[in-house]
């Protein structure tokens, strides 16, 4: 007999806790124990401080990630997003929450102001649910970030007008969230 889900009566009626969540998870990874927890990398660079380039660029670097790797958002446990001093006019994570990743934990910060780092750069790291191999997860760098890892940036070329329809296409619209 099938014991009832526990409640955390804090969260509500209904409501799972994060004990159940990952409990759901274990019996879940344990019938494919190939399922583990991998950190998937991205940066990009914007040429200013503004929303529109801190949004797009985001964008365009989380779709990259998104495809190359096959993410399902489904299966993205968290995402950390990262800015350098220099950025503060918008929240790089907009990008995910307009990408439809409500359920997602997102979390912006700023990097250490090393001097004479890169700046202008935005970093994303995906924690991603998957049985994929960590050496066949595909890092991704874009723009001046290529310098921060020259060894992962040999990526085949980007159809930026294409990924730009994806976008849109992946992207809920406001009538259909």
């Amino acid at each position: 007999m099938r014991r009832p889900r526990p409640v955390d009566h804090r969260l509500g009626v209904g409501a799972r806790s994060n004990v159940t969540h990952c409990i759901e998870f274990y019996r879940m990874s344990e019938s494919n124990p190939a399922v583990v927890c991998r950190g998937v990398r991205g940066a990009t660079t914007v040429s200013s401080n503004s929303r529109a380039d801190i949004l797009q660029e985001t964008r365009r670097l989380l779709a990259v990630m998104i495809r190359r790797n096959g993410m399902e958002a489904r299966d993205v446990a968290s995402a950390i997003f990262s800015v350098t001093p220099d950025l503060n006019a918008e929240f790089p994570a907009l990008a995910a929450r307009q990408f439809g990743w409500m359920d997602v934990p997102l979390l912006c910060t700023n990097e250490i102001p090393v001097p004479e780092s890169l700046g202008n750069c935005i970093r994303i790291l995906v924690h991603w649910n998957t049985s994929t191999p960590q050496n066949e997860i595909q890092h991704i760098y874009l723009k001046d970030a290529v310098s921060l890892r020259p060894d992962l940036s040999d990526l085949d070329p980007v159809n930026w007008d294409e990924l730009e329809s994806w976008i849109q296409a992946y992207s809920p619209s406001p009538d259909n969230p």
